[in-house]
């Protein structure tokens, strides 16, 4: 892997409302079908429109333009629309897409993080431009905190004195582009009043750790997403990992994918782990292992 050679990603393009596109990567997603018989809920949020069967079990479907707040889609529209399966954050979920459009290959560098004027609330995390469309990347994760709030509580973790002074005396770094993973990361550290600093994307972390080895203060541990607009937790791992001047921290690759590949390629560029998120005490043991254990 080289600085102009990003690892090529894979984005499923699709409709929400009108011909606005917007993407998932593939990695997320397991099987794309049109809408299936559906079971209601009852008490469920507006957006959940029913489960389905999906290989033995009863999966969640959402409507995914009634939860970003587009009109739900109307019976017209279903005839027409695909559910796409995903396996996110430990869960698997059925999003109703008004239509799919293809499947096209990108590369994080080309994705831009979207303007502040959008605010917290937008469901985007990131702006691609694909032939002449201005394509919108769906941040799934704020999107499950708003329909399953309670999915934002991780049982606490449970620290020895000991390993709670540990962990206070490293230079942890945090890094995600979703306000929805980073809320979760600050939680699980604030809990313990363990120090941190945290930002959203990946060429302010290596600024972060540049400036920090210089000033003699290095980071020792770092949590990052994989997936982030220009530089993603892969190539950032690279970046370290190809810059012996720096002190080595202990990294973590943290992301929603389930995903074997995501797993394999973090072990290639030089992670020492990858979490799928969100488990407070798996997060804390593994940066405790970061403590005892050589970076790389």
């Amino acid at each position: 892997m080289s600085e102009g050679n990003a690892v090529p990603q894979k984005l499923l393009l699709f409709r929400l409302a009108g011909n606005r596109l917007s993407a998932l990567g593939t990695l997320k997603i397991r099987e794309i079908m049109p809408l299936q018989r559906l079971t209601q809920i009852p008490q469920s949020h507006p957006a959940v429109i029913g489960t389905m069967s999906f290989r033995g079990a009863a999966v969640p479907v959402i409507d995914m333009a009634a939860a970003v707040g587009y009109p739900a889609l109307d019976a017209e529209s279903r005839k027409h629309a695909s559910i796409i399966v995903t396996d996110i954050q430990r869960q698997v979920i059925g999003f109703l897409v008004r239509g799919v459009d293809r499947i096209v290959e990108a590369n994080w560098k080309q994705v831009q993080a979207p303007p502040r004027a959008l605010g917290d609330q937008a469901f985007v995390t990131g702006l691609l431009q694909i032939d002449n469309d201005l394509v919108q990347l769906m941040d799934v994760e704020l999107l499950l905190a708003r329909v399953y709030p309670e999915s934002m509580d991780s049982p606490p973790a449970q620290l020895t004195d000991l390993e709670r002074e540990t962990l206070r005396e490293q230079r942890i770094l945090l890094v995600d582009d979703s306000q929805v993973a980073r809320r979760q990361l600050a939680d699980a550290l604030d809990r313990e009043n363990i120090p941190y600093e945290v930002t959203g994307n990946g060429q302010t972390a290596l600024d972060k750790m540049i400036q920090a080895n210089q000033e003699q203060r290095p980071v020792t541990i770092l949590v990052s997403d994989i997936e982030m607009p220009g530089m993603d937790g892969y190539e950032l791992t690279f970046h370290l990992r190809d810059d012996r001047s720096i002190h080595q921290p202990y990294v973590i690759l943290h992301t929603s994918l389930n995903s074997e590949m995501s797993v394999s390629y973090a072990r290639q560029v030089g992670a020492n782990e990858a979490l799928t998120k969100f488990d407070a005490e798996e997060l804390l043991q593994a940066m405790l292992r970061g403590t005892t254990t050589e970076a790389t």
